[in-house]
């Protein structure tokens, strides 16, 4: 009972809604603490390198000038790793600790929230249409002690600074460097 999905079996609903059910009446255990990132992606990627389940790409993103990016689980966990240590040391953020990401939806976007669940971090997602009032009251109310833009919202994320008495650490989404900034790409 699997469909096909580019050659791949995957589990149909009804088996996921299963294994749910069975965990609501008492007969699997639910874990004192789960984290999607080690429990699901890292097992993922040990059950593709056992041969034990055919690779598919856990990440697939095409914009709309038809770029694209294909990460399998294993880089995925790998690139998340990578994300993780560079929140925790570089930006100096603990388990706990706020993140706000005003992006748009890029790969970065998606790293960046897998990351978060790895370390701990809670993750703050924001549009990239908020106003600089929007993000300095997303700053103030989360407490946040890092935030995360590209070069197109930094701008207005630098015209809100000095209102937001938490923020440590700014990194940026993009090719260059800005002032003050540190770059993610540089950084991975």
């Amino acid at each position: 009972s699997s469909r096909t999905f580019h050659g791949n079996n995957r589990l149909l609903t009804s088996q996921i809604v299963s294994h749910y059910e069975s965990i609501n009446q008492g007969e699997k255990e639910v874990p004192e603490y789960f984290n999607f990132a080690s429990d699901v992606l890292d097992k993922w990627t040990q059950l593709e390198k056992n041969g034990r389940k055919p690779a598919n790409p856990a990440f697939w993103w095409v914009n709309d000038k038809g770029e694209e990016v294909k990460w399998s689980f294993e880089e995925l966990g790998s690139l998340s790793k990578k994300t993780a240590n560079v929140l925790s040391e570089a930006c100096g953020l603990q388990r706990g600790d706020r993140i706000v990401a005003i992006l748009p939806r890029v790969p970065e976007w998606w790293l960046l929230n897998v990351a978060c669940m790895r370390a701990g971090i809670v993750f703050f997602p924001g549009t990239s249409q908020l106003t600089a009032k929007d993000i300095l009251y997303r700053l103030q109310a989360s407490k946040a002690k890092c935030i995360v833009t590209n070069d197109t919202l930094a701008p207005a994320v630098e015209s809100v600074l000095s209102g937001s008495q938490f923020l440590k650490s700014k990194l940026i989404v993009g090719q260059g460097s800005r002032d003050g900034w540190l770059n993610f790409k540089e950084l991975l």
